[in-house]
């Protein structure tokens, strides 16, 4: 915008002064905007440049420690893949072994060795799977297993008279009792 436009449309010199004035406000303005980006666009052409100058650098490294840093790597991945593993099979075995006490087996190394560990390992749903099994052991080998049943054929006291006892005379009598009859 020139001025001669403005006054060719016939505005006062005064009204053109204000106009010109705001008007050279609104392109300092976009010159100061303009300034800014282009500082910014030179920071960060500097910064790549910089990025790219180290990674020339790193590309110029040595080929025998490029193959140490990736033999460490697959190393440190393969450590990484073994603990994993082996947190695996330790949360398994106190599954199982958890499993086979509240089934109430007597030794659960004998209850291992009769159930097939890797389907188990492998299976979808472990517990369920694990309970299955168990039941599967408990009836084919009972023996494992406690029993809920009361004894049919209870054992007696083997020796004496009855009351007649000198050792069962006693404790009665330290339990303030009279000797049985």
């Amino acid at each position: 915008m020139k001025r001669e436009e403005l006054e060719s449309l016939g505005l006062e010199k005064e009204t053109v002064d204000k106009i010109m004035d705001m008007n050279g406000a609104d392109i300092e303005r976009e010159k100061a905007k303009t300034k800014e980006a282009e500082n910014e666009r030179d920071n960060y052409k500097e910064q790549l440049d910089t990025t790219t100058g180290e990674l020339d650098k790193l590309k110029e490294l040595n080929p025998e420690m490029q193959a140490t840093i990736e033999k460490l790597q697959g190393e440190l991945k393969a450590k990484d893949e073994e603990y994993a593993n082996k947190e695996a099979e330790r949360l398994f075995q106190d599954t199982l072994s958890e499993a086979i006490k509240s089934a109430g087996g007597r030794n659960p190394k004998s209850v291992m060795a009769l159930l097939n560990m890797e389907e188990l390992k492998e299976s979808k749903n472990q517990s369920e799977d694990i309970k299955k099994a168990l039941e599967a052991v408990k009836e084919s080998d009972a023996y494992l297993f406690g029993t809920d049943e009361p004894f049919s054929n209870p054992v007696g006291g083997t020796g004496g008279s009855g009351g007649g006892d000198s050792t069962v005379v006693a404790m009665r009598a330290a339990a303030g009792l009279e000797p049985k009859k």
